[in-house]
């Protein structure tokens, strides 16, 4: 059975698990410790260190994807939302495969998240343009048009009421985190919700949303209340879907 590992570095937790390439699941349990407060690359390679340590895979020769909250091109971060500003410009992908001793496929977070579920979940063989928007402690996305990845894409940060970048950016006051940190109601969230998608969808003119993170195990409480031109649905593999399409990649 063909198998990878994927983790899954995001604002508030890291998560890792083993992935059935086949069938695009989880073979293992799914391990997860909490980000390191402040996010700096010393503390968040210790914390990798600790998830592959509990699954019993750090000398593993499995495939290893690692999904992570900035924009990634060519191994080098180049933003850093929700995690240390010295992550701005790093060479990442380099400085984890010496920390691990190992190669790796280094990725957005938002990214392979689409990857696993255009491969596996809800945006298989869908034709034009899936967008999935991840909605966490920030917002991340992902284009797949015709099953393709097209990478990069930060709609998270698209700014709002007019100011400068930084505090600005949309997902301060729309991802799931604002919920809870404004103690907002499911109504009161979703017509902010409804002010992203309506905007994205506007833009762009997709043929599916796809919504993930960890708020998609909830898509009762607030897809409903978004009215939409476009068809949106919860994540297939819901939080999971970075591992996967992390694991996914790397087996690329």
């Amino acid at each position: 059975m063909a198998k990878a590992i994927g983790v899954d570095i995001g604002g508030t937790g890291i998560k890792a698990g083993i992935v059935n390439l086949k069938s695009g699941t989880l073979e293992s349990d799914r391990i997860r410790v909490d980000t390191p407060k402040g996010a700096s690359p010393n503390d968040v390679l210790k914390a990798v260190h600790e998830v592959l340590d509990t699954l019993g895979v750090r000398e593993s020769d499995l495939p290893l994807g690692v999904a992570f909250p900035a924009i990634v091109k060519r191994g080098k971060t180049l933003s850093a939302a929700n995690v240390s500003k010295k992550w701005v410009g790093f060479e990442a992908e380099k400085f984890f495969e010496d920390g691990l001793g190992r190669s790796i496929t280094f990725v957005n977070d938002a990214d392979a998240a689409g990857v696993a579920e255009v491969r596996h979940g809800a945006a298989r063989d869908v034709e034009g343009l899936t967008i999935l928007a991840t909605l966490g402690t920030g917002i991340g996305s992902a284009f797949l048009y015709d099953g393709v990845l097209l990478p990069n894409t930060e709609l998270g940060h698209l700014l709002y009421d007019g100011t400068t970048v930084g505090d600005a950016s949309i997902e301060r006051w729309a991802a799931y985190s604002a919920m809870e940190r404004e103690e907002l109601s499911w109504e009161d969230w979703s017509a902010r919700l409804q002010v992203f998608f309506s905007h994205v969808e506007f833009l762009f003119t997709p043929d599916l949303f796809v919504v993930g993170g960890g708020v998609s195990k909830h898509p009762e409480k607030f897809i409903p209340l978004l009215e939409l031109n476009t068809p949106i649905v919860p994540a297939i593999h819901r939080n999971s879907s970075g591992i996967i399409g992390a694991a996914s990649l790397a087996a690329d």
